[in-house]
């Protein structure tokens, strides 16, 4: 049997990417993939312990980002955001995700200018606090400023003349027994109050 070399270098091409092929790809050529997150789940429900459910599941949440919808069509959730996106396929496509990718960058955005205004809030408020302690402050040191009511200067010369007087000195006592006097002259003098007449 005479072969061309033509044929020859093509079965040798043929051979030649057959054994660059990985094992697991062959295997997939005759079962169908799984098309999306929830046909993989099922397939890995279907493991024989726990572990290789597990690694199955893993694997499943590495290949697909999106969710199945009820209604039909694909949910992305973006964990960094907390918010979901729609998406057309199990996976998002390169314009999905830069989309997602810029809500991203104004979510960043937004949370830089609310820390921001927080920050500036919490700093008014210590400005205020301490303006109220500084007013505190000044009103009492104007407070301790006001001097306290002093006695006449003639009630204080009496007290000085009544500490420096001997005990039962005449001099010392007859301004008191004098004062005395004088209200039970005031106490006798006053008539009693009239009483009104009766009908």
């Amino acid at each position: 049997m005479i072969v061309s070399r033509s044929s020859l270098l093509q079965i040798a091409a043929i051979a030649g990417l057959a054994a660059l092929v990985p094992d697991g790809a062959q295997a997939q050529w005759w079962r169908s993939a799984p098309a999306d997150f929830e046909e993989c789940a099922d397939a890995a429900e279907k493991a024989a312990s726990k572990e290789e459910k597990a690694s199955r599941l893993s694997e499943c949440n590495a290949k697909f980002a999106g969710r199945r919808k009820p209604g039909g069509g694909y949910t992305y959730y973006d964990f960094m955001q907390d918010r979901t996106f729609d998406i057309a396929g199990p996976n998002p496509t390169p314009e999905e995700q830069k989309y997602i990718d810029q809500q991203y960058t104004g979510y960043l955005d937004s949370q830089r200018r609310n820390s921001i205004a927080a920050a500036l809030t919490a700093k008014q408020a210590q400005q205020q606090e301490l303006q109220q302690g500084v007013q505190q402050v000044s009103l009492r040191t104007e407070t301790e400023k006001i001097p306290v009511p002093v006695a006449s200067p003639v009630k204080q010369a009496a007290r000085i003349k009544a500490s420096n007087c001997a005990k039962n000195a005449f001099s010392c006592e007859w301004p008191r027994l004098s004062q005395s006097i004088d209200d039970l002259k005031r106490l006798f003098s006053s008539q009693p109050p009239a009483k009104g007449k009766r009908s």
